[in-house]
C-alpha cells in the first residue's frame, strides 16, 4: 500500500505514514488521559464508599454508588480495548497493511479510516460479520 493514504482532508495530498502515525499516536495520548481520569474517578468512587458503611441492599444510595462503579469500571474496559486497537493499527502500519481489509483484502475507504482509524475492515465487510465495539 505504500507510504500514502487516503484519508486527512485538511491536508494537502494524502497524509504519509508519518502523519497516520502521528494521529494514531496522538488519539492513543488521549485515550491514555481519559483511562488515567477515569481510574481517578473509580478510586475516588472507591474512597468515598470506603468512608461510610454501605449497605447496598438497604441503603437508598447503595444502588447509586454500585451503578456509578459499574460505568466507570466499563469505560476504562473501553478505553483499554481501543488502547489495544490502536496498538495493533500502529502494528500495521509498521508493517505496510494498514488502510487493508483484514477480511477480504481490500482497501478501506479514506473515509471510514478517518472516522475510524484503528479499523481492520472495510464497510461492505465490517456491515456483513457480527459487530464488534
Amino acid at each position: 500500500m505504500g507510504d500514502e493514504f487516503g484519508y486527512g482532508h485538511d491536508e494537502p495530498g494524502p497524509p504519509t505514514a508519518s502523519t497516520v502515525r502521528a494521529r494514531l499516536a496522538a488519539d492513543r495520548a488521549d485515550t491514555l488521559a481519559r483511562a488515567a481520569a477515569l481510574s481517578r474517578d473509580f478510586d475516588g468512587i472507591v474512597a468515598a464508599n470506603a468512608l461510610i458503611a454501605v449497605d447496598d441492599e438497604h441503603d437508598p444510595e447503595g444502588g447509586t454508588t454500585a451503578f456509578e462503579r459499574a460505568h466507570v469500571a466499563a469505560l476504562m474496559a473501553q478505553a483499554r480495548e481501543h488502547l489495544h486497537e490502536l496498538d495493533q493499527a500502529l502494528e500495521r502500519l509498521d508493517l505496510g497493511q494498514y488502510g487493508q481489509c483484514e477480511a477480504c483484502g481490500g482497501t478501506i475507504p479514506p473515509e471510514r479510516l478517518e472516522i475510524r482509524p484503528a479499523t481492520t475492515t472495510c464497510v461492505r465487510c465490517a456491515g456483513s460479520g457480527p459487530r464488534r465495539g
